[in-house]
């Protein structure tokens, strides 16, 4: 039987995942996670299952009418119309500060309420739609505001300087240059495909090696929700690429890894997690006030093409956004020095010289 490609044993993973978390959950629950699996990813549906478990955990532990059932199995739709706005308010305070099932104490701030309080609300207007719900209280609670981040990247010199430590690997423990010698390869075709192309940590990982095309200067993804497009790549990322390549052709990968592109030191695909600690390991010797991951490696890349070429539908585009909105809201303050630049570019009327 041929190997399963990456993004289809997630989804299979996700999937089965999935299935455990519904064994726990009221059984209605089972038909919300049908009804919107056409517009979802198994991912976002195993997000969903966590976020409605710990409200489901914050009724039976602040409510007093959920508090003498035995389980959230429990729990009923009817139940559910008795929630009122205030509830799901109390809800949203109880989140800032609570404890697990293991009685550890977990801090949801502003952006971890809102995307628990969104699944409530897909949740909720489910139910309502399909008339099975006669209230809707999470339609009317507002989202917390969101206070904007700076976008941290990396500068065109912190760039040039992260390749040249993974390149050289001067700055390293005498631990971290054993594992240097093995990886370097590996590592610097890894991150100048991520900074030279934009593509997601999970997009990469998954990456095999029949999806590279040198003809053509490109690589083939799944995006979110399975869709498959192709990114293509400049001079510099075709150079690393071929030289891993190189070095990949003498490997032996595990049983089950032989078509994965990018192979750990166990000769299994690589996981997102080593990638994330890999960029951590470099960029905190580059720029150590600097929070630096994957994902700040994707919005570094956006930065310069959306530096050099002004069209943010073509870096929405590149990026894999499916709303050009989402990219404004990430290079608004570009944008607005553009704008700005452009103040004296159109003349309404000629300059002449003085007689």
């Amino acid at each position: 039987m041929s190997q399963m490609p990456y993004y289809e044993q997630k989804d299979r993973e996700n999937t089965l995942h999935l299935r455990e978390l519904l064994k726990d959950m009221p059984p209605f629950c089972v038909d919300f996670f049908r009804g919107i699996e056409p517009q979802t990813s198994s991912r976002t549906r195993v997000a969903y299952a966590y976020d409605l478990k710990v409200f489901f955990d914050f009724l039976r532990r602040e409510n007093p009418v959920f508090a003498k059932m035995d389980s959230i199995r429990d729990i009923t739709l009817p139940h559910l119309d008795q929630i009122t706005v205030s509830d799901l308010e109390e809800y949203m305070e109880y989140l800032k500060y609570r404890f697990n099932e293991k009685n550890q104490e977990v801090v949801n701030k502003e952006r971890g309420i809102m995307r628990k309080i969104s699944s409530l609300k897909s949740f909720y207007n489910y139910f309502y739609r399909t008339e099975r719900l006669a209230n809707n209280p999470a339609a009317i609670v507002k989202l917390p505001k969101l206070h904007e981040k700076e976008i941290i990247r990396l500068d065109v010199d912190e760039v040039a300087m992260l390749l040249d430590e993974v390149e050289n690997g001067d700055s390293l423990t005498k631990k971290q240059r054993a594992f240097h010698n093995k990886t370097q390869v590996r590592d610097l075709a890894l991150l100048t495909l991520l900074l030279g192309t934009g593509i997601r940590v999970s997009e990469c990982v998954g990456l095999d090696i029949t999806d590279v095309d040198f003809k053509n200067s490109g690589i083939r993804i799944h995006r979110k929700g399975g869709k498959e497009v192709v990114v293509y790549f400049g001079e510099e990322v075709e150079e690393a690429l071929a030289d891993y390549m190189e070095k990949r052709r003498h490997l032996i990968p595990a049983e089950g890894h032989e078509n994965a592109l990018f192979l750990s030191l166990q000769m299994k695909r690589i996981s997102v997690r080593s990638v994330e600690n890999l960029v951590k390991k470099y960029a905190k010797i580059v720029t150590p006030l600097k929070k630096i991951t994957p994902h700040k490696l994707r919005s570094t890349y956006g930065t310069s093409l959306y530096q050099e070429t002004g069209d943010i539908y073509l870096v929405a585009d590149v990026l894999g956004h499916s709303d050009v909105n989402t990219t404004k809201k990430h290079y608004a303050a570009l944008e607005d020095s553009r704008r700005r630049s452009a103040r004296n570019k159109v003349r309404l009327r000629e300059e002449y010289p003085e007689e």
